[in-house]
């Protein structure tokens, strides 16, 4: 049996979440949805994902300040940030910590499948 990668999604926006879990099932991925970053790193049970979606906008914790709190620790898997807010200082430092994509909200479905199946291929290889 093949092993179908798995996808969290972290974002505090229901319907953002929903949404991109739908699409993500739709691609043939299994689609694991956090509200908070905070709520992902207590996750223990699960195991990591073979990718992360992350909005950077979010209370409590950003996605950029998830990504240094994973990369600190060790754990590294392709990331895919999005955001309504893009600036580019948080484009670079999210790229420069090996994020795979900087995708500004709202994205078009062709635009997240592409930038998912990239890092899906990245992380086999």
């Amino acid at each position: 049996m093949q092993h179908r990668c798995t996808v969290a999604i972290v974002d505090d926006d229901d319907g953002v979440r929903n949404s991109l879990a739908s699409l993500i099932r739709s691609l043939g991925y299994e689609a694991r949805g956090y509200s908070s970053a905070p709520q992902f790193l207590a996750d223990h049970e699960s195991g990591d994902p073979d990718c992360m979606i992350a909005d950077i906008q979010m209370p409590e914790m950003t996605g950029d300040e998830l990504q240094a709190i994973l990369v600190a620790s060790g754990r590294r898997f392709p990331m895919i940030f999005m955001t309504a807010f893009p600036t580019a200082l948080v484009r670079e430092r999210v790229l420069a910590a090996g994020a795979c994509a900087f995708i500004e909200k709202p994205a078009e479905s062709d635009t997240i499948a592409h930038h998912l199946a990239l890092a899906v291929t990245h992380r086999r290889a």
